[in-house]
């Protein structure tokens, strides 16, 4: 499972010489902290490893097994990507087992001798999803729990892929975030972003009228993804096209739709 040089130098290079221009080499990295497994955001965890030797790999106790041994991981994402796998994300290189630690729900990690950063185990979006939240600055690192949006797009749009997106566990965590009452909110897709406490009421809102969409779609028997495309396209705006084929590719109608599915499928199973 290898990726191509020019992925895996795409990891790592940018990040090398981020934390170089800081005077923090190879040997000194302490710890990366992972939100969650999906490959858009841990598929070069292991090539991160292999670079800064020294670092411990934080993350959810759902996903440190994957990232051990990616085997089942780039299995599940073969079947959604297709093709397009090997160019979007390469092979996920795996994580030694020794390197990985599991947190738990409030750890506090240490970054020095007065800051922290605090997981926050917040479900929804997937299972083995964790936020984190920095002690000094306030500022969340909410992964994809917040949902996703362009810099130029002005629109959140919520991130429900299948297997395990679960609407009630989504609200929960955006609840859990609130409470936190963090200064600003760091979007992995795309940027830092003020105003915390709308954001996360907007992400509420938005993550409930997308489920009233595709829940009214599945009891009609309708297709789930033109249900909200016909809903929620049009709120996208004039935005860049190449900015808009990069959401379709990431975060399209139809990923959403299959996770909303999946959940829906899942509540009415007898049992």
């Amino acid at each position: 499972m290898h990726p191509s040089p020019e992925l895996a130098a795409g990891v790592v290079h940018p990040l090398e010489e981020g934390l170089d221009g800081l005077g923090v080499g190879a040997d000194d990295l302490a710890g990366v902290a992972v939100t969650h497994i999906h490959l858009d955001h841990a598929g070069g965890v292991g090539d991160v490893a292999r670079a800064f030797p020294n670092a411990t790999v934080y993350v959810h106790e759902k996903g440190a097994r994957h990232l051990a041994d990616p085997t089942r991981l780039i299995d599940s994402a073969a079947r959604v990507y297709g093709p397009l796998l090997d160019s979007l994300y390469g092979r996920m290189e795996p994580t030694e087992a020794a390197r990985l630690h599991v947190v738990a729900d409030g750890e506090e990690i240490a970054v020095s001798a007065d800051r922290t950063l605090v997981a926050i185990d917040s479900p929804g979006h997937a299972k083995h999803h964790v936020g984190f939240i920095d002690s000094a600055s306030g500022v969340l690192f909410a992964g994809d729990a917040v949902g996703v949006k362009l810099p130029d797009g002005g629109v959140l749009r919520p991130a429900t892929p299948p297997p395990d997106f679960d609407l009630d566990l989504a609200l929960h965590s955006l609840q859990k975030f609130a409470a936190r009452q963090p200064e600003a909110i760091a979007l992995a897709h795309y940027g830092l972003l003020e105003s915390p406490a709308d954001l996360l009421a907007e992400a509420d809102e938005t993550l409930r009228q997308w489920a009233e969409t595709a829940e009214a779609a599945y009891r009609q028997g309708a297709d789930i993804a033109d249900a909200l495309a016909a809903r929620f396209d049009a709120t996208m705006g004039d935005i860049d096209p190449a900015h808009k084929e990069k959401l379709d590719t990431l975060n399209g109608v139809h990923s959403n739709a299959a996770g909303f599915r999946r959940w829906l499928e899942g509540r009415a199973a007898p049992g």
